[in-house]
């Protein structure tokens, strides 16, 4: 079984995705840094498919199958090391 989302939406902090199997996943927002930077009505313009969430006019692109495994935005440069 392929689980999918169903519903995203915001509140101050994160973002909550509905999914098919009845779970409800929240992950915080600055996992994602074009979606924390963006207006509500932009992050309001979600496409959900079978396998993500797509975002055109913020260039935003996240699966489900990478929220399930914790994974967070991958194309964040990584902090160098001290």
């Amino acid at each position: 079984m392929t689980i999918s989302a169903t519903a995203v939406s915001f509140d101050e902090h994160a973002m909550w995705v509905e999914l098919s199997d009845g779970r409800t996943l929240g992950v915080p927002l600055a996992w994602f840094p074009r979606l924390l930077r963006a207006s509500p009505d932009a992050r309001a313009r979600v496409e959900i498919s079978r396998v993500g969430l797509h975002w055109e006019d913020l260039d935003e692109d996240i699966s489900i199958a990478g929220l399930l495994a914790g994974r967070s935005d991958m194309t964040r440069q990584s902090e160098p090391a001290i």
